[in-house]
Parts: structure tokens; C-alpha cells; sequence
């Protein structure tokens, strides 16, 4: 069953729909990223200035500059699919809305979530990414030790955050939460999968797009598991 959804979600992820939102979210993303190095550079940039690093040794003040600018590119683009995340939230109930009605014509279309809802999901979410991601470039030089808890904590929060998003536009989110624990062996090994895509650099960005696709096509197949038929709306 996961295999069959994953080679579903990767044909969707590379289709037009669905790429046009992987562009858009794309775009944010880097600006956001490029806005906050500017700053970042401009603010150590001032801090040199008011200390007067630049008139006292001007070699050294080059250096720093150089090293403290590189060092953030690298660190922001470590962090970049964890920001991808953070913006592709925004963007996500139309991609799960595209793979219904593509893959699922036949089915009721899910409902989204209320702006404000899905607002305060997206920031917890991409929240949530971020903290993980910085955690693991903190820990990232202990051997063995770093990766393996970057793995396993993205495993489980992708998961999560995913399978119940996509749960949620048919049923209350508390029993979208109880869905993913009923089935916990299969969304786990989903959220490997996709804590797998984390860590190949390029590949990584892909995964909001691919993930919600993914875990569209999971919930569907577990629904169908299910005594009864799943709900077709959301009590408000």
C-alpha cells in the first residue's frame, strides 16, 4: 500500500497543478531566506562598525565579515527545506484539493480547513520543522548520534503534522489524531519516507508538496479500512 501511494504522490508532485504551488512556495521561501541574511549581515555589519573592528584592524574586520556571512548562507541553507515547510504550509489544502479530485474523482471532496485554522497549523508546523532542524545542526557533529535523532524526530513529526492534514478535511481533528495512532506502524513508515527526502539535499525541497500527496493517498486506503465509512464533513 505505501508504495502505491508514493508512486502516486511522486507522479502528482511533478504534475503541472501541483508544480505551479512547488514554484510559488519556492520563491517565498528564497526571498524570506535572502531577506533574513541581508539583515542578519547588516546587523553584524553594524556591530564591526559601532566597536570600530573596521579602523583599528581592517584585514580582520574583511575576514569576519566574509566568515559571518558564509557561515549564515550555510546555516540558512541548511535550515531552507525546514522554511519551505513553514511556507508550503500555506499552500498545502490546495495541493491535498488537486490530488482528491485527480486521483479520487469519485470520492466526496474533503473540506478545509478555516483560514485561521490552517493559518495557525501551517506556523506551528513549520515551527515545529525549524526547532528540529536547528536542534540537529547543533548536534550534527556527534557522531552516529546527530543523524539518528534528526531521523527519528523528523520521521515522527512528518507523520504527524501531515497525515493529520490531510485527515482533517474529512473528519474532527481529534479523530484525525486518533486515525494516525490506530494506524501509527503505517504513517510512521510514511514519515520515514519522508524523513528520508529530508536529508538529500535539493530533493529535500520537495517533500512539503510530496508529503501531503503522500498522505492524501495513505488516509484514503486507511479510510477504506475502517468499520464504517469515514465522515464526509467536519463539525465546526
Amino acid at each position: 500500500m505505501l508504495i502505491q501511494s508514493a508512486l502516486a504522490a511522486l507522479r502528482q508532485t511533478f504534475s503541472p497543478p501541483l508544480r505551479a504551488i512547488l514554484w510559488k512556495s519556492l520563491g517565498l521561501t528564497l526571498g524570506l531566506l535572502l531577506l533574513v541574511w541581508l539583515g542578519l549581515t547588516r546587523l553584524i555589519q553594524w556591530f564591526q562598525a559601532s566597536h570600530h573592528i573596521s579602523a583599528q584592524y581592517p584585514l580582520l574586520d574583511s575576514l569576519a565579515y566574509f566568515l559571518a556571512g558564509f557561515g549564515l548562507f550555510v546555516a540558512l541553507a541548511y535550515v531552507m527545506p525546514a522554511v519551505s515547510i513553514l511556507v508550503a504550509g500555506f499552500f498545502l489544502d490546495d495541493a491535498a484539493e488537486i490530488v482528491e479530485r485527480t486521483d479520487f474523482p469519485d470520492d466526496p471532496p474533503g473540506q478545509a480547513l478555516p483560514l485561521a485554522t490552517a493559518m495557525l497549523y501551517a506556523l506551528r508546523f513549520g515551527g515545529l520543522t525549524l526547532l528540529v532542524n536547528l536542534a540537529a545542526l547543533v548536534i550534527f557533529l556527534v557522531p552516529v548520534v546527530g543523524i539518528a535523532a534528526f531521523f527519528a524526530a523528523n520521521a515522527y513529526l512528518l507523520s504527524r503534522e501531515y497525515f493529520e492534514m490531510a485527515a482533517a478535511r474529512f473528519r474532527p481533528l481529534d479523530e484525525a489524531a486518533a486515525m494516525r495512532r490506530d494506524f501509527s506502524a503505517t504513517t510512521l513508515a510514511a514519515g520515514c519516507l519522508l524523513a528520508g527526502m529530508m536529508v538529500v539535499p535539493v530533493v529535500n525541497l520537495l517533500t512539503p508538496l510530496f508529503g501531503i500527496a503522500l498522505m492524501v493517498h495513505v488516509h484514503k486506503r486507511l479510510a477504506r479500512r475502517l468499520p464504517a465509512p469515514a465522515p464526509q464533513g467536519r463539525l465546526r
